[in-house]
């Protein structure tokens, strides 16, 4: 398995939409692997999403099992042209990424998702997530739409902090 390298920002690349996976095939999942290992590389990623290692489909892997408070999660998921059907209440809550290694900041983002998508060998996927999941996920999602957390701050004046320490999990 390979460890891709990260886009960071201001990569221009990272504002690029994302094509829709086509192929549910061996090299698909073989690129899947990867990412995972590439996800497990980074300090405390929860998530990943395929434009973050320079690849422009329609992929996001999402794991909130192993945060040290315990929410309702789905385990380890990965998302194949995810789509958020319905969404409901907002909260504010801090964010980091992988892709903006030396920020995080506050973003408001739906406190409940109702979302579509395929595994990796093409069946359809359905799950209700809320609170850290719902958030991780609309995350993820965003990078395949070319956008990042900056892109949802509030004010970059209040909201957007330098990253006192990146630690390892």
């Amino acid at each position: 398995m390979a460890v891709f390298d990260i886009l960071t920002y201001p990569d221009e690349r990272l504002k690029q939409v994302s094509e829709p996976v086509a192929a549910f095939d061996q090299s698909l999942r073989d690129f899947i692997a990867d990412l995972e290992q590439t996800r497990r590389t980074g300090p405390g990623a929860v998530g990943i999403a395929a434009p973050q290692v320079g690849q422009f489909i329609r992929v996001v892997i999402v794991d909130v099992s192993q945060m040290k408070k315990p929410v309702p999660n789905h385990g380890y998921l990965v998302l194949v042209n995810p789509e958020i059907t319905e969404w409901e209440g907002y909260a504010l809550g801090r964010e980091g990424c992988l892709s903006v290694p030396d920020y995080t900041g506050n973003v408001i983002r739906a406190e409940r998702v109702h979302l579509e998508a395929c595994d990796p060998d093409g069946n359809p996927l359905t799950f209700d997530m809320e609170g850290f999941e719902a958030r991780a996920v609309q995350h993820e999602m965003d990078h395949l739409d070319g956008l990042l957390f900056l892109d949802r701050l509030v004010s970059r004046r209040n909201d957007l902090f330098r990253r006192k320490v990146y630690k390892k999990s």
